[in-house]
């Protein structure tokens, strides 16, 4: 698929950089890929949720009660599966010790009632699963990093104003320039538009929740 002339894409990116740095030497070249990957970082950080929430499919395996997290996960929001009856069970978020307890014998098998983090790659559910169950998670996922490779992302195409402004703030300290100021206040109001958007997100999750 073809991207369109309008949507920022990393080589256009990476032009507009050298551009308004009026930079094309070799060193400060060089360094533009990390200067994109610490503005992302930087935006990330910032927003929760716009462009980061995903839902991922897949099936549990019979008497393991570890399941691979996506690629990118940074937060869980829901979990369920599907009974063996066909009807959809939510899998409950509890503490790491609390599956230990309620479940201390793993070869002990019966459908999940509950999740947790085992570590940063994997979940952890309890009851050992006694069946391939069908199950769903809602997350949240790091937005996927740009790169020759991948052109555009979720930020190039909603907030290229933020990428472009962003990336020029963390190449001033290694150019060691004095115009910070000019492209921190650009920055500034293009990520208030998006924290705006952002806390609005937040707020309608939160009142569906409370009126469900």
């Amino acid at each position: 698929m073809t991207t369109p002339a309008s949507v920022m894409t990393y080589d256009s990116l990476t032009t507009d950089i050298t551009q308004y740095l009026e930079r094309n030497d070799t060193a400060v070249v060089q360094q533009i890929p990390q200067f994109i990957m610490l503005a992302e970082f930087e935006i990330a950080q910032q927003i929760k949720t716009l462009g980061q929430q995903q839902v991922v499919e897949s099936t549990m395996t019979v008497g393991n009660p570890i399941i691979q997290k996506p690629a990118r996960w940074r937060k869980t929001t829901s979990m369920n599966l599907t009974t063996q009856s066909g009807e959809i069970q939510p899998i409950y978020l509890r503490k790491y010790e609390y599956l230990r307890s309620y479940s201390p014998n793993v070869s002990s098998t019966d459908m999940p009632l509950y999740y947790a983090d085992y570590n940063y790659d994997n979940w952890i559910v309890a009851p050992t699963p006694d069946f391939a169950y069908s199950f769903e998670v809602l997350y949240y996922e790091r937005i996927q990093p740009l790169s020759s490779e991948t052109q555009t992302n979720w930020l190039t195409q909603n907030a290229p104003n933020a990428m472009l402004y962003g990336t020029l703030l963390q190449a001033m300290p290694f150019l060691k320039n004095d115009q910070r100021q000019i492209f921190q206040q650009k920055y500034t109001e293009a990520m208030q538009i998006l924290k705006q958007e952002d806390q609005l997100r937040i707020a309608d999750r939160s009142s569906i929740a409370q009126d469900s």
